[in-house]
């Protein structure tokens, strides 16, 4: 332990003789480590980002979209021709076993009018279930029942958006009359806040209304019953493949599509749609660490370098040393101390860079990070390691050297 700290203290004071040299040798490893803390923080908050999104559209579900149809030789893409009906969703909560609930809407962009302020926004008409299927609870208020759908009462919900475009601050928004497309409703509730969906779209610009309403009132329709996508709840993650396959096959049966023919419908499970944003977020984040752990083979290298150069410079004192007792193993432990105490003081100082630099990203970008205490471990360890790495020659070339020739060195 004595000769352990003897050559601790010695090491120290070789680093603190060279000050400047000492510091520019460990700024490879600073940057590489905090290169390394600020990637995979920004790479764990764009997970949690990108789960957190696919959680507000509601756990569990299934879209039901319609797909590619061919009419008179003419193939349309998704949205050219309604294929979905009100029928098809009422069969799916009927005849689906893996289905938990069901809801289906019509969507347009509408003009909406309250007092002198008009706010364009999408007007959606959807079933009473809407609520529960999205897992979209009333901030204030109440959603709509199905009497409302069945009878077509012009009342409305609104999004936090709509809310904040329309009315004052501080105004109560519930029982004011607003119109839509000149129709007349009255706000019987305001959703809770939502966000925006991974593809960017604000799901609290949004005016909700009876299905029924929407299609005789406002909207209107081509095709009496027809809908814009069917929401599909599953009981739990595990019946989310048996629902969506049942589903696949009553909307076969029900549409009469051959064996051999596409589906004119598409069915999306959402918790695929979550692991292919993490897997490309996942790639993209090992992308940067591979180029952040260059820094630190860069690093490692500088240290290597310069202690050759000490190594060289201090021949004279390595040959002093032995000729007054100590032994190879001894020079080796110093240059080796040396070498990790420049890496270890780097992976430190990149471990504050990293981190602040996280924060910093952050705040200014408004990107979410997530900072890693296994990251910060590991950077700190690896640092460590490579300090070992590259020391080891240097130290191995000073233990190896004559203590003749070296006293003789000039």
């Amino acid at each position: 332990m004595r000769v352990l700290l003897m050559t601790l203290r010695a090491a120290l004071r070789a680093l603190r003789r060279n000050k400047m040299r000492s510091g520019l040798t460990t700024l490879g490893i600073v940057i590489g480590v905090a290169a390394v803390i600020a990637m995979v923080s920004i790479g764990r908050g764009a997970n949690v980002a990108v789960q957190q999104q696919i959680a507000s559209l509601g756990t569990n579900l299934l879209m039901v979209i319609p797909g590619a149809t061919t009419s008179g030789g003419a193939r349309s893409g998704w949205g050219g021709v309604s294929t979905l009906t009100v029928r098809d969703g009422e069969a799916i909560r009927s005849d689906v076993p893996a289905a938990e609930d069901v809801t289906w809407f019509k969507r347009a962009i509408a003009q909406v009018v309250y007092g002198d302020t008009n706010w364009s926004t999408s007007v959606q008409g959807t079933t009473a279930s809407y609520s529960t299927v999205r897992q979209w609870p009333v901030a204030k208020g109440s959603f709509f029942t199905q009497r409302d759908d069945t009878t077509a009462n012009r009342v409305a919900v609104l999004g936090q958006t709509v809310v904040d475009n329309l009315f004052g601050p501080g105004e109560d928004p519930i029982d004011a009359t607003i119109r839509v497309k000149d129709v007349p409703f009255r706000v019987i509730g305001v959703l809770a806040r939502k966000g925006q969906t991974t593809w960017g779209q604000d799901q609290d610009d949004v005016v909700v209304m009876p299905f029924g309403t929407a299609e005789r009132r406002v909207l209107g329709t081509e095709i009496l019953g027809s809908v814009d996508m069917i929401w599909v709840t599953a009981a739990s993650q595990h019946d989310i493949a048996a629902a969506a396959e049942q589903v696949t096959l009553l909307l076969r049966d029900r549409h009469r599509i051959q064996p051999g023919q596409d589906d004119d419908f598409t069915v999306r499970d959402l918790n695929e749609m979550a692991q292919a944003s993490v897997s490309a977020s996942q790639v993209m984040t090992r992308l940067l660490l591979a180029v952040a752990s260059i820094s630190l083979l860069v690093g490692g290298i500088g240290i290597m370098n310069i202690l050759l150069v000490s190594v060289t410079e201090r021949t004279r004192e390595i040959g002093i040393r032995m000729a007054v007792g100590a032994k190879s193993r001894h020079i080796l432990l110093q240059f080796l101390v040396e070498a990790i105490t420049l890496s270890f003081v780097g992976g430190l100082g990149g471990v504050l860079l990293g981190v602040s630099t996280a924060r910093l990203v952050s705040t200014l970008a408004g990107w979410p990070t997530l900072i890693s205490p296994g990251a910060v471990l590991g950077s700190l360890l690896f640092s460590g390691a490579v300090g070992v790495f590259f020391g080891f020659y240097p130290a191995r070339k000073a233990a190896r050297l004559d203590p003749i020739a070296a006293l003789r060195y000039e």
